[in-house]
């Protein structure tokens, strides 16, 4: 095969064969650099074969792998410092040479022209002309501006995302987010009662980031919207012309003492943590008899039925084995009420006591010690709050669960902590090219997955309004979705909005959501998985078509 050169320095070229080293080297190349990740097809020499092969021909090697389309400042960087250090001529390889070259001028931009740099790959036929916009923006150095910036790359920021390229693929948007595995968290419930396994919770956060966006791979340090900047934490500075910030909150486990030290042993486990959901099963199928707790702090939590969908699914694994009469199951909640919308209740009753669980309503974990295998609550009685220790063989503890400290202690903040944006638009309050959503938004809807499923299209609309100078055209009624997983097989589909309004998908006669069902178990088990990774997080708003303001329901 022809090594293609760039310039002086850098020739590219296709992956390389153990042979084409050896050729390389013939030809006077000091260095070679793979920009392939290992793996991405069968009978591919791995990264290491061909640095052995390169070092034996007194060759330097450097690995900076990326994904096809994923190539951002970090990856850059790292290009940059290998063209700068490696001897030279330097040969870079990856599956076509494309995102060689596409490295290759990311890496030179600071320094040259981008118009020059699309010229000088088309001159070895590889077309960047659509790389451009993003080689001003890196030449621009500290600051660089798009039309949207989102912060946060989880449901909310990805769906927003893909939703808005659906519309108009010639935005400019940059996701902030340092995270490299992106999570189903609600197949975490699943996984704790043996259903999933953790791996179908889990894919790398750059399989699911649209094509067209920036992918900054790192956190965000502050909010500036009075200038509209994002601080972030290398130091850098974006601007933008619309702000969506998604960062989600933060899983306060250090507010209940001793909580953290004590966490994946001594039979204290958590379905809000991926590596703990395992162990959740691993305890349920261990425990013969003794005493089960769990519990719920203070609103707003993720899924506010999450807590007791792990109960249930324990208890119907304990009735299945023959074992619950021996295991006394007691659910804390420092709540007044078994779940918020009155309407499920009754339903949910029935399980409390079919399962013979002790149910203490404003009861707050406070504290847990694991080697002594002992809760500790306040319970409020009659106004009254006092203390009570309770041992235990199991605990399934949920934290309290707070705004990050980047939103609260920014002028996004409401007194909650949380985004302050307008329920219904879910535009900020106060600076109206800010819009906020998902679980770090200051909106009274459950926080759940099935929430971000329809806030993404309402905001998606709204920002493309905004780009055009126009007010909001979409709003959203406080869709919240939680299905109950009240036993292995049958689930309490509880969908409701703002005000604990009742807002079916389904009819009645398909799926009715006030009993439990074996059809509500079979959308959990089997139709919302796909949903959330095949339409969700690639902009297809299935039965999630935002609502025009002004228009019928």
């Amino acid at each position: 095969m022809a090594f293609k050169r760039l310039d002086d320095s850098l020739s590219v070229s296709p992956q390389l064969s153990l042979g084409d080293v050896a050729r390389a080297a013939r030809e006077g190349f000091r260095a070679i650099i793979s920009n392939r990740p290992d793996g991405e097809e069968t009978g591919q020499p791995e990264a290491a074969a061909v640095q052995a092969e390169a070092e034996r021909r007194g060759m330097a090697f450097a690995h900076i792998p990326i994904e096809s389309g994923k190539a951002g400042d970090a990856d850059a960087d790292a290009m940059a410092q290998a063209l700068t250090t490696l001897p030279k001529p330097i040969v870079a390889y990856c599956r076509s040479g494309a995102r060689s070259t596409t490295l290759w001028a990311l890496a030179n931009a600071k320094a040259s022209d981008p118009a020059s740099l699309v010229r000088q790959a088309a001159g070895a036929d590889y077309d960047i002309a659509s790389l451009e916009p993003q080689l001003q923006r890196r030449r621009k150095g500290q600051s660089m501006t798009y039309d949207v910036v989102i912060v946060g790359g989880g449901a909310a920021g990805i769906a927003t995302a893909s939703s808005m390229l659906k519309r108009n693929a010639k935005v400019t948007i940059a996701i902030v987010d340092p995270a490299t595995d992106h999570f189903y968290q609600p197949g975490w419930t699943m996984v704790g009662a043996g259903v999933f396994t953790p791996e179908q919770t889990r894919k790398a956060e750059a399989d699911v980031m649209p094509a067209g966006v920036e992918w900054l791979k790192v956190a965000a340090s502050g909010f500036e919207p009075d200038r509209n900047a994002v601080e972030l934490a290398d130091g850098r500075t974006l601007t933008y012309r619309v702000l969506v910030a998604a960062p989600g909150l933060r899983l306060a486990w250090e507010k209940i003492d001793g909580l953290e030290a004590a966490l994946g042993k001594n039979g204290v486990t958590s379905n809000y943590r991926f590596d703990l959901a395992p162990y959740t099963h691993q305890l349920v199928k261990q425990v013969k008899s003794g005493r089960a707790l769990f519990s719920q702090p203070a609103m707003p939590i993720k899924c506010a039925g999450a807590p007791q969908k792990a109960m249930y699914l324990s208890c119907d694994i304990w009735r299945e084995a023959g074992v619950l009469p021996q295991i006394d199951v007691e659910f804390h909640n420092a709540g007044a009420v078994l779940f918020g919308v009155a309407t499920y209740v009754p339903a949910l009753m029935d399980y409390i006591a079919k399962y013979g669980i002790d149910l203490q309503l404003e009861s707050n974990l406070i504290a847990v010690d694991g080697d002594r295998r002992i809760a500790t609550f306040e319970r409020k009685r009659d106004g009254e709050i006092t203390r009570i220790e309770r041992e235990f063989d199991m605990l399934h503890a949920v934290p309290p669960q707070v705004s990050l400290d980047v939103v609260a202690k920014s002028p996004l903040a409401a007194t909650s902590g949380f985004i302050e944006v307008d329920e219904a638009t879910l535009r900020h309050k106060r600076y109206e090219n800010v819009f906020g959503l998902g679980d770090g938004a200051g909106t009274s809807n459950a926080k759940t997955a099935a929430a971000a499923r329809k806030q993404a299209p309402v905001v998606a609309v709204n920002v493309l309004a905004a780009l055009d100078g126009k007010p909001p055209v979409a709003d959203y009624d406080g869709y919240g979705s939680c299905p109950l997983t009240v036993e292995r097989g049958k689930i309490v589909l509880a969908e409701f909005g703002y005000g604990g309004k009742l807002l079916p998908s389904f009819p009645s006669w398909l799926i009715d959501g006030t009993r439990p069902t074996r059809a509500a178990w079979f959308l959990k088990e089997r139709l919302l998985p796909p949903l959330y990774w095949n339409a969700m997080l690639k902009g297809h708003e299935l039965m999630a078509k935002p609502h025009r303001i002004g228009a019928s329901a």
